[in-house]
């Protein structure tokens, strides 16, 4: 699908030629796979300089600085920065000749940079990075041997991990001239296999509590206690679990400033994932947990402030790319899992690009407990 088919919330579709990968000439084949395994040691190395010095959303400057070079070094036009978002990045390549007089297709991928707080890479976004670059620089090859003209663009989208990168991106125009964008993510399964499946809209909220300070032995009865709050919303929420559907999940965290136990806390603030299978569920749901923060506060006298932030679509797959790529991947003694509808346990801002998203399969690592 592509966004510039797109009327309102309500998508058009955008019709593209099939082309079944059992139908290609065996050389083809041959071109990709021999160039790719040429490539190997370096995309090696570059994911593993990644996963080595990770770097939380919008700090990825290290990533943004080996990706950029990297690209550069193998014939892509960079803009570095790009659209004003620090660690983001566009690689663009294009096989057009001057004579041609039809336009072409733009095929677009994603690299993810950022890790996670205390854990790193456990998400995978290196492998993410690499993969991105390597589909990029074979399809180009791939299009440079064969005489097919068009154009490769690869954007690298920071702050994948709560910070929206995608989301920003796009709203900025940077999906704009991509006729069809994909990307992998890895994920723990059988070896040598992967899935087509969807994943879990999600809605982050942040609910901060303020009350009033007081000695918490002279005088008690002075204070409002915003810690109070953030215990009874937590616990609120614990209650709310047992009437939650068991394809919803809901995860949060309490923070605070300036705590001392012979103070009563007037700040507190709590930030909340509320997670189902599709948006309209999510709204409903995050609807129910806001209830839990409002009786909490309530229930303390204190007053509250809520934050919401964008919310990430659930992942919807492209029926047509997503048969192409299992059957491309079928060439290689790998079996990809049809999606069920039943959504992998994770969320994603990729699913935003537009209402119908592009395929993103997830494909399982040999030793899931090491994403390298």
């Amino acid at each position: 699908m592509h966004p510039r088919g797109m009327q309102g919330s309500t998508p058009t579709p955008v019709r593209f030629c099939r082309q079944d990968v059992n139908s290609l000439p065996p050389s083809f084949k041959a071109v990709v796979d021999k160039y790719i395994d040429s490539c190997y040691n370096e995309l090696r190395e570059l994911s593993l300089k990644i996963h080595d010095c990770p770097e939380l959303g919008f700090e990825e400057e290290y990533a943004h600085k080996v990706l950029t070079e990297f690209m550069e070094a193998h014939g892509f036009s960079v803009t570095r920065h790009y659209l004003e978002l620090n660690t983001a990045w566009r690689a663009a390549w294009s096989n057009v000749s001057p004579s041609s007089k039809r336009s072409v297709r733009t095929i677009g991928f994603n690299s993810e940079m950022d890790a996670l707080p205390g854990i790193g890479h456990a998400c995978g976004h290196n492998l993410i990075a690499m993969g991105g670059v390597a589909a990029a620089l074979g399809t180009k090859h791939a299009m440079e041997k064969c005489g097919i003209e068009g154009s490769v663009v690869l954007l690298g989208t920071p702050a994948e991990e709560g910070g929206y990168g995608k989301v920003i991106l796009l709203k900025r125009g940077a999906y704009k001239e991509i006729d069809v964008c994909l990307m992998i993510h890895p994920t723990p399964g059988p070896e040598r296999s992967g899935t087509t499946g969807s994943s879990l809209a999600l809605q982050t909220i942040e609910v901060e509590y303020f009350g009033h300070p007081a000695h918490s032995a002279r005088a008690p009865w002075e204070g409002r206690n915003a810690l109070d709050a953030a215990f009874v919303a937590y616990s609120s929420i614990s209650a709310l679990r047992q009437q939650m559907k068991p394809t919803h999940r809901v995860h949060g965290i309490i923070e605070g400033r300036e705590w001392a136990p012979n103070t009563i806390p007037d700040y507190s603030k709590m930030r909340w994932l509320v997670r189902a299978p599709t948006a309209k569920e999510v709204e409903v749901f995050a609807e129910r947990v806001k209830n839990c923060f409002k009786a909490a506060a309530l229930a303390t006298a204190c007053e509250m402030k809520f934050t919401d932030y964008p919310p990430l679509h659930n992942l919807r797959q492209n029926d047509e790319l997503a048969s192409e790529f299992t059957a491309a991947m079928e060439l290689y003694d790998r079996v990809v899992f049809p999606d069920k509808g039943e959504p992998v346990d994770i969320s994603t801002d990729f699913g935003n690009v537009i209402e119908i998203t592009w395929p993103s399969p997830w494909l399982c690592d040999p030793d899931s407990k090491r994403w390298r």
